[in-house]
């Protein structure tokens, strides 16, 4: 598995790091595959192409009553075992948080969250069937 690389305006400067640990761990702890350099069955990289806040739900007052953190990640996945099952596909996942609050304010409640479930859905494409 390679380090994702950040491709985005947006994001904190240590985000590909924590996605690629999140799936270095999360492929380790539920399949018998093991991370090695170069060389294996499974080659997983990428870039995370988006970090967007938008305004969601709007209110009476033509105001945001509610924002959304969307992260997108780009993953090449190549099988060579099986190259059917190699894609380039984008992946994304959102949080809400509340309009009278800041991103910061949310990051580190919010990016966890948005991670693991990002993890989950590429795992779920890669090697549930593993």
């Amino acid at each position: 598995m390679n380090t994702f690389t950040l491709s985005s305006a947006g994001g904190q400067a240590n985000l590909p790091l924590q996605l690629t640990e999140r799936m270095k761990e999360y492929y380790q702890r539920y399949t018998n595959l093991k991370v090695v350099p170069s060389n294996g069955d499974l080659v997983l990289d990428g870039s995370i192409t988006g970090y967007d806040v938008t305004p969601i739900a709007p209110t009476a007052s033509d105001q945001a009553g509610q924002n959304r953190l969307t992260i997108a990640v780009q993953v090449r996945f190549a099988n060579n075992k099986d190259e059917t099952k190699n894609f380039d596909q984008t992946f994304s996942f959102y949080q809400d948080f509340p309009q009278n609050q800041t991103l910061t304010q949310n990051e580190a409640r919010l990016v966890p969250r948005i991670l693991d479930q990002l993890v989950l859905d590429i795992f779920n494409k890669t090697a549930a069937d593993w």
